[in-house]
């Protein structure tokens, strides 16, 4: 039989796929015109934005090739999350790959790339469809990696990105096949069906070796040793790109296989969900104590946070109702304004400064007050500070510990209430040293931010600001994208 091909339901994909098309072809016939690529980049994903829309007010779930591509309310909130986080970071991107030494065309090309595997993640259900994915976002992103071509750190850190990407494939990769052969298919539906009868031990080996192979994805500890050095040497649109887009798809992935696929096998995936959690929440917070650059502090935060979003992962086993389930994807959406914001703050100060250093930030406050107050609320969020967002992204993922009430939910959320008080002191830190000590002076010319880069900042403040005060707009979003299945 022939498939039955759902354009509208396809009309993001086909969107985004075209735009990248375009801009190949821009980039080669008019080269004279290198501010013509990002826009027309930028039009592409606010393009693709409109089907995900429309899909959502139709209302009608669309599931194509047998169940193994499903568009949905829980696909489409993620498109929505993707698109939106590209399109921010095409913002950052604008003047910051500009201006530097870098081939403008093939980094928006790249880019697109990697935002169309993660639309195709949210509506994959098959184990070759979620790979696919899974490695149409992550080779670009190796790339992008070490764009700063002359940099030596640069170069090092994509090496590192590119052995140990390669590396977890493979391990994931390993792990699928094990669960083929035992499940006798690929798509997550037959996989759950075999995992709530009686598998054998080696399918418990299976479904860790795949989870492991996400965890590097994601850079859960003890599997993040690629990240820090990687977000140092990547150019800065790229290093905010990859600790939010690229990690959120990683979490899709995690939350897509074990929902669909193991949840029946509870007890083969959820203690190592729980270690992973508790591991990145502390090691990430304690690394991030003792940094002197802003982005890597970022960077041990993102893992530390990577841990918080694992946290209603490793209880939803324990969860009658879908809140576990919410929790990740209100979290997601949270830490993707909080952190694309702090880091368009950073590029917009080291415009000035030229440098990341967190020294480099003192007595902002008295120079450039706006990005000061701007900074402030974004590290103030990302501590859970009321009354911003970063609050109620904390409080999902309480709701899930005590929705779940066993004695190993309550361990992990106390580990997790620990944390946060850890993370709350080096976050603290760079908003007391920008209004507390002095500024150093600055010797090279400063770059005056753009446009794009402070539409980006208040983009992402108004949301941190107007979620903080009024959560029922991302919870309102969980529910629909969980009122199903």
């Amino acid at each position: 039989m022939n498939p039955v091909i759902d354009y509208h339901a396809l009309a993001p994909e086909i969107v985004l796929s075209v735009t990248i098309i375009l801009c190949l072809l821009v980039d080669l016939f008019i080269p004279d015109r290198p501010r013509l690529v990002p826009q027309l980049a930028s039009l592409g994903v606010l393009a693709a934005i409109i089907p995900v829309l429309t899909l959502a007010v139709s209302g009608t779930d669309v599931s194509m090739f047998g169940g193994a591509f499903v568009v949905d309310n829980y696909a489409l909130a993620f498109d929505g999350l993707f698109l939106v986080v590209a399109y921010i970071t095409l913002l950052v991107s604008f003047d910051e790959i500009a201006d530097g030494d870098y081939y403008g065309g093939e980094y928006y090309v790249l880019l697109l790339t990697s935002v169309l595997g993660m639309v195709m993640m949210a509506s994959s259900r098959d184990l070759v469809s979620i790979f696919i994915a899974l490695e149409t976002i992550s080779i670009p992103t190796f790339v992008l990696a070490g764009w700063r071509k002359h940099d030596t750190k640069s170069n090092e850190a994509a090496i590192k990105y590119f052995l140990i990407g390669v590396l977890s494939s493979a391990v994931m990769l390993y792990g699928m096949s094990l669960i083929f052969g035992f499940a006798n298919g690929t798509k997550l539906s037959v996989i759950s069906e075999y995992s709530a009868g009686s598998p054998p031990a080696l399918f418990a080996v299976a479904i860790f070796l795949t989870i492991v192979g996400f965890a590097f994805k994601v850079s859960a500890v003890p599997f993040h040793f690629w990240a820090p050095d990687t977000y140092e040497g990547a150019p800065l649109p790229v290093t905010a790109f990859l600790s939010v887009a690229s990690k959120a798809a990683g979490f899709v992935a995690l939350l897509t296989i074990i929902r669909f696929g193991f949840f029946n096998s509870s007890d083969s995936w959820q203690p190592l969900i729980w270690v992973l959690a508790a591991a990145s929440m502390t090691f990430g917070n304690l690394a991030a104590l003792r940094q002197t650059n802003i982005v890597r502090m970022l960077a041990y935060s993102s893992i530390a946070q990577g841990g918080f979003i694992l946290v209603p992962l490793a209880v939803a086993g324990d969860v009658s109702g879908p809140s576990a389930w919410e929790a990740v994807l209100v979290y997601l959406m949270i830490y993707a304004a909080m952190n694309l914001g702090a880091f368009a703050v950073v590029m917009a100060v080291s415009r000035r400064t030229h440098s990341t250093e967190i020294s480099s930030f003192a007595g902002l406050g008295r120079v450039d007050s706006v990005n000061a107050v701007m900074l402030s609320l974004f590290m103030f969020s990302l501590a859970g500070i009321p009354p911003l967002a970063g609050w109620f992204a904390k409080f999902v993922i309480f709701r899930a510990v005590f929705d779940a009430g066993t004695t190993a939910a309550v361990v992990l959320g106390v580990i997790a209430a620990l944390n946060a008080v850890v993370a709350f002191f080096y976050y603290s830190n760079v908003v007391r040293r920008m209004w507390f000590d002095e500024a150093p002076e600055v010797v090279s010319s400063p770059r005056p931010a753009s446009v794009a880069l402070t539409l980006a900042i208040g983009i992402t403040v108004v949301v941190v600001v107007v979620v903080g005060v009024y959560p029922e707009v991302f919870a309102r979003l969980g529910q629909l994208a969980f009122a199903s299945g």
